[in-house]
């Protein structure tokens, strides 16, 4: 019995130590709750490490990541080093957006294009708009001149005369009149002398992917680059761009008068007009006459027979007709990329231009060269008389500001800011590019 007691005891004791074994060596095995959480936090940590270089090398436009806060918990108080390397990690990070060619960083355009129709007197209108376009834009223009053959050496005369700083920054290139269908005489004559031209420059300009148009007696306030970008705002039918012929309908032109098909519901004005070559050359435009549709090429000369008895404005009117039975090929932009004395003396009526002031300044009816619109007159005449290379604001703005305060009481000069607010925001951001060069953080 006393034997048995023993082996009883001697099992138990047996299976204690073996319970007390299992348990404490599991336990030993077994890291701490606060180790397991530190290494999660740096396994998360090297997996972006491993991903961000693949990120980098693709270039993608998305913002880039924000580094990890070195706070482990928004509780607990920053001591001074942490902010300070924080702010090193912050500041390295600014240097290598600035350097790096990604989103942040304007890739060069290329250079834009600019054509003009310039027959009889029109040579000083067209010197003086080409002066506005250099004056305000950014990039290098080509400038695509059609012009009488008497007017291309003064065109060459002119340019050789403005400074050199000037003229390295655009190129141009002179052509003849010419109609490639139908009648040239008759072309010539259909409005104002050769402004058919202009219906056909993808015809002839056929290395040239995209253009904007612009009758002569247009002033650029502002750079040619901020209409250009329009281009890209195009949808994939869209194919030219160019403003309402007037915003209100019962006062409106085409609303009234037109006896012929017309864009929308009060037409549209093709005296500042952008156009995308490429898709107008490969485009089958629907009309009246086929129902298959015919190329650009093939389809003005039968417009033009069709309704020559019809049309008032020549070449706009033939516009309006094409955008007619094609309204998706156009894209609209606002009035204040083609503001006419009718947008003021009838009242002011181009919202666009009174919160953000005229884009570019289009004086048909010849107001730069009678007293009808006073206000148009003191903006070409202030472009005109403005050295190349001379203070912008004491040359040109001051002057035009002061001559201004003769036209308030005109239809037109009532409204000077109108007329003033986008030319002084040009100016001042032209001065700014030239003028502040560096700025250079203060030392601590």
């Amino acid at each position: 019995m006393r034997i048995h007691c023993k082996i009883v005891a001697i099992a138990v004791c047996f299976g204690v130590f073996l319970l007390l074994y299992f348990f404490g060596g599991n336990a030993a095995d077994e890291p701490p709750l606060n180790e397991v959480a530190k290494e999660k936090h740096f396994q998360s940590f090297n997996h972006i490490e491993d991903i961000a270089p693949a990120k980098e090398a693709k270039q993608t436009n998305e913002e880039p990541q924000k580094p990890p806060s070195l706070i482990a918990h928004p509780h607990d108080v920053p001591n001074p080093q942490d902010l300070r390397v924080q702010n090193v990690i912050a500041f390295s990070e600014q240097k290598s957006e600035v350097g790096r060619p990604g989103s942040k960083v304007t890739q060069a355009e290329d250079v834009m294009h600019l054509a003009v129709v310039a027959c009889g007197n029109r040579l000083d209108e067209t010197l003086n708009m080409v002066k506005s376009a250099l004056l305000f834009s950014i990039q290098k223009i080509k400038f695509h001149i059609f012009a009488e053959e008497n007017l291309a050496e003064q065109f060459e005369k002119g340019f050789s005369q403005w400074p050199q700083t000037v003229s390295s920054r655009f190129h141009y290139s002179i052509y003849p009149i010419t109609f490639s269908v139908g009648n040239a005489d008759e072309w010539k004559k259909l409005f104002k002398p050769c402004a058919a031209q202009r219906l056909f420059l993808p015809v002839i300009l056929k290395d040239v992917d995209s253009l904007l148009y612009v009758d002569t007696d247009v002033l650029f306030l502002r750079p040619m680059d901020d209409i250009w970008k329009f281009l890209k705002a195009f949808n994939s039918t869209q194919l030219a761009a160019m403003a309402p012929e007037h915003e209100i309908p019962k006062i409106g032109w085409y609303s009234r008068f037109a006896r012929h098909p017309f864009y929308g519901v009060t037409g549209v004005n093709s005296g500042v007009m952008l156009m995308n070559l490429t898709r107008i050359r490969s485009t089958l435009f629907r009309n009246s006459m086929i129902a298959s549709g015919l190329s650009w090429e093939n389809l003005l000369h039968p417009l033009y027979q069709k309704y020559k008895n019809h049309i008032t404005w020549g070449d706009q009117d033939l516009l309006n007709i094409i955008f007619h039975y094609n309204p998706e090929c156009l894209y609209i932009f606002p009035c204040q990329w083609n503001y006419r004395p009718d947008h003021c003396m009838y009242g002011s009526n181009c919202k666009a231009a009174e919160e953000e002031g005229v884009s570019i300044l289009h004086g048909n009816r010849g107001v730069y060269h009678d007293e009808k619109q006073p206000a148009f007159r003191v903006v070409y005449d202030a472009i005109r008389e403005y050295p190349f290379e001379e203070n912008l604001f004491q040359s040109l703005f001051y002057p035009l500001q002061t001559k201004f305060l003769d036209t308030v009481n005109t239809l037109c000069g009532r409204i000077p800011q109108v007329f003033l607010r986008q030319i002084e925001k040009t100016m001042r951001a032209v001065y700014e590019k030239k003028v502040v060069r560096r700025v250079r953080l203060p030392r601590e």
